[in-house]
């Protein structure tokens, strides 16, 4: 495998490109950031006559397209930059694999947020359930599933989508429930700040919350045994209370007067109370399995957090 990945030094790029060297793949990245070392490329992906010269250079087998705006909270900001980003840059990056070589095997990352506002509220969510986005990330994503049939059966690409659940893990940056959780407790225990408290949002929301590191691995083996044109939820299958991650992450403070503080502003306009996708389909064909636990990914998180501060 020759591996391109779009936004290789982003949270998931790292254990991606960590992960298919271990598996033997040569890998090429890109990033927007002016740092670029050996088989990393700056790129934007807003210019399509870059990409293209990009591509016949690295000559890629593989492009796992992780690249753009993951902030869900954030995307209210910015709404036509987010779309622009995401859907656009996808469409940039779609049209010059096709004009370059049409062979090559291209994985884009969407999101769970896709399916948005689910109408059976307790039951897991599977490939099936219709998408109804409700945040501009999820927009943004949604349209990409959709066209990404388009450039398959129109033109013949071997596209497969990918809609991953809330992923955690060391190096996430903050603006997620964890790392937020896990650096507020992080820099009490450390006396950085003059508090006692941390401040959260909704803790009774249900999700699902699959490590980074079991999640790269669903990428390498859809990328090597997925079906073109077809859609995959990888995620754990598991619903927690964010109240239980709190709980779990407190729990590894030496502080045990940490005082919890709820701001109804750290609230999404768009919340539900049960999010919990279903990865059946993704086992059928690779027999992937989630492996690390949640209370070692919380661990790791902190112990992250922990160490930089």
């Amino acid at each position: 495998m020759r591996a391109l990945i779009t936004g290789i030094t982003g949270f998931v790029g790292k254990h991606l490109e960590k992960q298919l060297i271990a598996e033997g793949a040569e890998v090429f990245g890109t990033s927007r950031n002016s740092f670029i070392q050996n088989r990393y490329y700056q790129i934007d992906l807003l210019n399509k006559e870059n990409i293209i010269k990009l591509i016949n250079e690295v000559k890629p087998t593989h492009i796992f397209h992780l690249a753009g705006m993951s902030n869900v909270k954030n995307s209210w900001i910015d709404i036509s930059k987010i779309i622009e980003v995401n859907t656009i840059g996808t469409v940039n990056l779609l049209e010059a694999i096709y004009k370059v070589d049409n062979g090559i095997r291209i994985l884009t990352i969407g999101s769970s947020e896709e399916y948005g506002k689910v109408t059976n509220i307790d039951k897991k969510i599977t490939e099936e359930t219709s998408i109804r986005p409700v945040t501009p990330y999820g927009i943004s994503k949604a349209a990409v599933s959709m066209l990404i049939k388009q450039f398959q059966q129109g033109y013949g690409m071997d596209i497969i989508h990918l809609r991953p659940f809330n992923h955690i893990g060391p190096g996430q940056k903050l603006g997620f429930v964890t790392t937020d959780f896990a650096y507020q407790i992080a820099l009490i225990n450390k006396g950085v700040i003059n508090t006692n408290k941390i401040v959260v949002g909704n803790l009774e929301a249900v999700r699902d919350f699959t490590d980074v590191r079991d999640i790269v691995k669903a990428y390498y083996l859809i990328a090597l045994h997925g079906k073109a044109g077809e859609i995959y939820n990888v995620c754990s299958g598991n619903g927690i209370k964010v109240q239980k991650i709190l709980e779990m992450l407190l729990s590894f403070s030496k502080n045990k007067e940490i005082k919890i503080e709820i701001d109804p502003e750290k609230n999404r306009p768009s919340d539900l109370p049960y999010y919990v996708g279903d990865y059946k389909k993704l086992n059928h064909i690779t027999n992937w399995e989630p492996i690390i636990s949640l209370k070692k990914s919380l661990n790791d998180i902190y112990n992250y957090w922990n160490l930089l501060q």
